[in-house]
């Protein structure tokens, strides 16, 4: 790590009221939980600096469970067992509500200043995330989102715009692959197969009409006109030749391959697709890839899903006062533009995307900013995970032609309903 990266993190550490001068007769050791896919090489370095400055606190890591859903089934085990022996760790942004509504997870207004800190720079999508009834329970770490990835070649080739709204993306797709004559040539990838990514093909063209699945009480506001037109949209796109008609199969990874492949004009898909865009080594398209706001339903606003993963203390925790400091520094503008020219993970604050040492690193990032300026949660409920069963299966379904939209979406309503009462 640069001296100067390093100078940054210890003289926050200091800033957070934390003793760096002598090492108390009593050492505390926080453990803290970081899955595989959540960058523990980057934590441990943050870790270490940490460490530096509070010779008094040690931080430990553990880690396992090879995907997200196995990190949340042994952290549920841990936390339902009531279990002190992790004291931080990572939950999707979708979790904060379920988390806290089982007592799961300690509010952290006390360690970082209450709702009014998020506020302060960071993204506007977490005071929605990780603010329950007035108390912030989550702190953001490491950005996602849904991007649009486009041909920059092939819209310049046909004195194409950014479409603005999806009828103009249907119209520029199918001017892009009338003029190539590539049958393999897709107009836009999305992802349809019952994944969490369904979810998001759900809500991006609801949301894109500027309406929300849920209040901030966690009540149902499922507009269901809206919806049904949302998911004929994309029908539509598909009957026309944009989208392809076996959608309801299509997986990240193969949005993520075939765009990769020069197969498709339009993409969308998660952030750390740029990267295997630009570096693989089989890529097609490098030098070729530009980011984009979402298009919009005709009369309505850009939106996209965000993800990524905040710091959450275990309620349990017997080391709280330790922890909450510790939280404090792993969520500073600091840490985020560390990961950011580290490991390329999107930040949590507006700031840091236009942080010239991060941009000389990730330039990209520049054009990141509108995008999850726009950026939504997902359903915000107790029970996420059968809401997000109930919403991928259905909308595959739709897709798949073997529900319509009206009957999916009524059936959504009715069962998701019954969920949020």
């Amino acid at each position: 790590m640069k001296k100067r990266q390093a100078l940054k993190f210890t003289a926050l550490a200091l800033a957070a009221g934390l003793c760096a001068g002598s090492v108390w007769a009593q050492q505390t050791t926080l453990r803290v939980f970081v899955g595989p896919n959540q960058r523990p090489d980057l934590q441990q370095k943050l870790f270490q600096e940490y460490n530096k400055a509070n010779p008094n606190v040690k931080v430990e890591i553990e880690t396992g469970g090879a995907t997200s859903e196995l990190q949340r089934q042994y952290l549920s085990t841990v936390l339902n067992a009531k279990d002190s022996a992790i004291d931080l760790f990572l939950i999707d942004i979708v979790n904060p509500a379920q988390y806290s509504s089982k007592g799961w997870i300690e509010p952290l207004d006390k360690y970082v200043g209450g709702p009014a800190a998020l506020r302060n720079d960071y993204l506007p999508v977490y005071q929605q995330a990780n603010v329950i009834d007035g108390k912030v329970f989550a702190m953001p770490s490491q950005g996602d989102a849904m991007f649009m990835y486009y041909r920059k070649d092939l819209l310049a080739k046909y004195g194409v715009a950014e479409p603005k709204t999806w009828d103009e993306l249907a119209a520029a797709a199918k001017k892009i692959m009338a003029g190539e004559g590539n049958a393999n040539l897709q107009g836009l990838s999305i992802q349809g197969a019952p994944i969490e990514g369904a979810v998001c093909t759900f809500l991006l063209p609801y949301w894109g009409q500027g309406k929300q699945f849920n209040d901030a009480g966690g009540k149902l506001t499922l507009d269901k006109p809206a919806a049904v037109k949302g998911l004929n949209a994309w029908l539509g796109m598909v009957d026309q030749g944009v989208i392809k008609k076996n959608v309801a199969e299509v997986k990240t990874p193969d949005t993520v391959n075939e765009f990769k492949a020069g197969q498709v004009v339009f993409a969308i898909n998660w952030g750390f697709a740029f990267d295997r865009f630009k570096d693989d080594a089989d890529s097609k398209v490098k030098g070729q890839v530009g980011v984009m706001p979402l298009p919009a339903m005709a009369g309505g606003k850009s939106a996209t899903c965000m993800g990524g993963w905040q710091w959450a203390m275990n309620a349990y925790s017997t080391h709280k006062d330790e922890a909450g400091k510790l939280i404090k520094f792993l969520s500073s503008k600091q840490a985020s533009a560390f990961v950011a020219k580290e490991g390329s993970i999107l930040p949590v604050f507006q700031s840091v995307y236009a942080d010239p040492d991060v941009n000389k690193v990730v330039p990209w990032f520049k054009d990141a900013l509108p995008v999850v300026l726009a950026a939504q949660s997902r359903p915000m409920v107790n029970d996420y995970g059968q809401v997000s069963d109930i919403i991928r299966t259905t909308t595959s379904a739709i897709l798949a032609r073997t529900k319509t939209p009206e009957a999916g979406v009524d059936e959504i309503a009715a069962r998701v309903g019954r969920l949020m009462r």
